[in-house]
């Protein structure tokens, strides 16, 4: 069987569109607003890439869900912190594929370097407390209505890793 993570390419933005659109039109995980454009998503995936990893997990031709890493701030003292993202498709969630995600995800940030990863979660949304929990993350604050979305304000609560401590 072949292995189902692999880098994202620019062709993969179609269908990584169709994935967080989902969560940018229906909930309040993401607080963009409107939809992203295949293009938009393109010229996102070229520019994480030219520092950290963008994985996809994909079965039978079928891209289930990604995750990448990004700059946690620009200040060059920040290089080696970085915020982790993973989404996935509706039908894919509880199959552990958000798990192997990140575990090859944390897996090559160390290789790079990377000391710390931060995850930012949108409040409530128990699924991905827990997955960050199971990864090891141990949460580290939260800021109280600091988005607004669908008319009403949005907590964030954020987590953090340490990649020496984490498990293989």
């Amino acid at each position: 069987m072949p292995d189902p993570i692999r880098a994202a390419t620019v062709a993969d933005a179609a269908a990584i569109c169709g994935i967080y659109n989902h969560y940018v039109e229906n909930t309040a995980i993401s607080f963009e607003t409107e939809a992203v454009g295949v293009e938009a998503m393109q010229a996102r995936i070229a520019e994480v890439q030219s520092q950290f990893p963008w994985l996809v997990y994909e079965e039978e031709g079928v891209v289930l869900g990604y995750a990448y890493a990004s700059k946690w701030k620009p200040r060059a003292a920040y290089r080696h912190s970085v915020e982790s993202s993973v989404y996935l498709h509706g039908d894919a969630s509880g199959r552990g594929i958000g798990k192997q995600l990140y575990a090859r995800l944390f897996m090559q940030l160390k290789e790079l370097g990377v000391h710390l990863v931060i995850g930012g979660v949108a409040l409530p949304n128990a699924a991905s407390v827990a997955l960050h929990e199971r990864m090891g993350f141990k949460k580290v604050g939260e800021f109280s209505e600091v988005g607004r979305k669908f008319g009403r304000w949005v907590d964030v609560g954020y987590w953090q890793l340490n990649l020496k401590e984490a498990q293989p």
